[in-house]
């Protein structure tokens, strides 16, 4: 009885810290997201909607053209970022020169907050200014204009994140290689088992964990970007990088539409819950499947 006291005597300060951060403001955001509130409009007084804000979203061309914008580029960007970061794990599982420095280099991107990440891939793509756009014209004849076509401002951002977490990508995948057993590998070898069938029916399955707590994180990052892709597109040109995340600070700020905005972000929240949960029961049916079979 005493330890269990002292355990959650120990605990307290965390939980305290959580509760104030985590479950009060998402209390009042509930609460806000069934109201009416402009705080600068001449009635600033929250009024009841019941659920009118979220009747209002579903009909919203703009949110729903912001969720499909954004689910692209989680796609893309955690896609692109498990398959290079496990080749990249791979290849620092082996020994070549400067290895240490290669690590070093590798895992600087994630030591830069986003905001400063945006700014610099701003100052990389500016024409004019930055070098990637006079390269791509001196060298390949390519016009690259962030402001004037969507399709190479989209790819910029999400070429953008994978530079920044790849890296983490990498190391959680390095660690997972650095943990897996020889015997099951030295078995299959022995029994003739050929690269790829050593990959599919043992490597995979055993960093399928890490794997899935790789891509919810990287998940629930790529859904809510907002300072990265503001400080290199501000969401354009026109809405082509208007992501979840910069329609919500749109709808909060400039429009003051805090119970709108609520709503949105609520409904963003239960996006993600139900899009990792999707890609959970999937792996652990197939799994199971495998298992069964």
């Amino acid at each position: 009885m005493r330890s269990q006291r002292t355990g959650w005597l120990l605990l307290a300060p965390t939980l305290i810290i959580l509760f104030i951060f985590g479950v009060v403001p998402f209390i009042y955001v509930l609460i806000t997201g069934f109201t009416h509130w402009n705080a600068f409009a001449a009635d600033p007084t929250p009024r009841f909607a019941g659920v009118e804000n979220y009747r209002r979203l579903v009909f919203d061309g703009q949110f729903l053209f912001s969720v499909w914008l954004t689910l692209r580029f989680a796609f893309f960007a955690v896609v692109s970022e498990v398959i290079l970061g496990y080749f990249l794990a791979r290849l620092m599982m082996s020994d070549f020169p400067l290895k240490g420095l290669f690590r070093t280099i590798h895992a600087l991107p994630l030591m830069v907050a986003p905001i400063a990440v945006g700014a610099t891939w701003r100052l990389l793509t500016v024409p004019g200014l930055g070098p990637l756009p006079y390269f791509l014209e001196e060298w390949f004849g390519f016009e690259y204009r962030l402001g004037s076509f969507a399709t190479q401002a989209f790819i910029t951002t999400v070429i953008m994140d994978v530079w920044h977490w790849t890296p983490l990508v990498t190391l959680t995948l390095l660690a997972a290689l650095s943990s897996l057993p020889k015997e099951p590998f030295e078995q299959a070898q022995i029994d003739g088992a050929n690269r790829f069938q050593i990959f599919w029916y043992i490597t995979l399955p055993y960093l399928r964990p890490a794997i899935l707590a790789t891509v919810f994180i990287r998940m629930m990052d790529a859904l809510r970007t907002v300072d990265e892709v503001w400080m290199l597109t501000g969401g354009g040109p026109a809405d082509a990088t208007r992501y979840i995340g910069l329609y919500i600070w749109r709808v909060v700020f400039p429009k003051t539409d805090y119970g709108y905005g609520a709503a949105i972000s609520l409904v963003t929240l239960y996006l993600t819950i139900v899009l990792c949960w999707l890609l959970y029961v999937s792996l652990v049916a197939r799994k199971g499947q495998r298992s069964v079979n």
